[in-house]
């Protein structure tokens, strides 16, 4: 029964402490540890994580991670981290969702990506402010695209509980059938907005992997075998349950495992789709010594004056020289 459940500040708080203790095990599991990294992480100082392959020049795939309601950005950077050292070849992009009033928290404000009045269907159905944040995660889409060339096919969109749901409601909305994505992985979700949910045509093969524990207590398994039907009655053909015995509102490793092999067999290494990336001599010096920071080169390029001195250190970092 709805009155039974926790309270929606318990289950958060709950979540960060199990978040915590995720962080410990991904990285006591990642098999890299202890090795060179391969890839350079930035904060934007406005909540948003950006971790990209060492050598720019090397990505041919991107992942956007969302996170669940109450939390930001960095609940989830150690997974990102453990999924970067999985695939390599990746950019993984984690945004915080803009602070709000949350009618179910008693109008609190928190991150959240909509405001959410109720646990039971027919409180999930008007999504207040979701068609936003639908509109920034295609942004962060299409702007990859613009930017470097790479296609769509090559992305994957995906996030926990409230992160999962805006992922699936973006996802299999997307504008045309060209801008068909890789994957949508859903931990902990459920299908937001259903009475306004219309799956684009052309986008009905596209994998969605959803994974859910069976004793959540905020979010029913039940949540996650009706928003199958509900998609699968949209026309989705292409939409996997996987079940998780014991596990609340939460991940665990078997979890973060299976969304690992999920996104690789859709991500799988493609050097036919690297980004295209300006010529060092093309670039500006601003882009030049952002090129230098995100390749964590600012010691070398300590005490530089001439142009042509970053220009030279950008190319010998792509050239595989430093």
């Amino acid at each position: 029964k709805l009155q039974s459940r926790p309270p929606l500040l318990v289950v958060a708080a709950t979540f960060v402490t199990t978040v915590l203790s995720l962080q410990q095990q991904v990285r006591a599991y990642s098999p890299f540890q202890g090795r060179m990294s391969t890839f350079n992480m930035e904060r934007d100082g406005k909540g948003t994580i950006t971790i990209t392959p060492k050598n720019e020049a090397d990505q041919s795939a991107l992942i956007v991670i969302s996170h669940g309601l109450g939390d930001t950005s960095e609940g989830f950077a150690d997974v990102a981290e453990h999924l970067a050292r999985e695939l390599p070849y990746a950019k993984i992009v984690l945004p915080t969702a803009p602070t709000q009033p949350v009618t179910m928290n008693m109008g609190m404000a928190m991150p959240s990506w909509y405001d959410i009045t109720g646990l039971d269907e027919r409180s999930n159905e008007e999504c207040k402010g979701i068609e936003d944040s639908k509109a920034r995660l295609v942004g962060i889409l299409e702007q990859e695209h613009k930017e470097t060339g790479l296609p769509f096919s090559r992305m994957v969109l995906g996030g926990f509980s409230q992160g999962g749901a805006l992922s699936l409601f973006t996802g299999m909305q997307m504008t045309s059938a060209e801008q068909k994505l890789a994957g949508i992985v859903l931990m902990s979700a459920y299908l937001p907005g259903a009475k306004k949910f219309h799956l684009t045509s052309g986008l009905e093969d596209t994998p969605i992997l959803h994974c859910h524990g069976t004793a959540d207590p905020l979010v029913l398994f039940t949540m996650a075998t009706k928003s199958k039907e509900l998609v699968v009655s949209k026309g989705a053909q292409q939409y996997e349950i996987k079940s998780y015995g014991g596990l609340q509102h939460s991940v665990n490793m078997q979890e973060i495992d299976d969304v690992t092999q999920f996104i690789k067999q859709v991500l799988p290494p493609d050097d036919t789709c690297k980004i295209t990336v300006k010529e060092p001599q093309d670039m500006s010096i601003k882009e030049l010594k952002a090129a230098i920071r995100k390749a964590g080169l600012t010691a070398q390029a300590k005490g530089f004056m001439e142009k042509s001195e970053f220009i030279q250190l950008v190319r010998d970092h792509r050239d595989g020289k430093l």
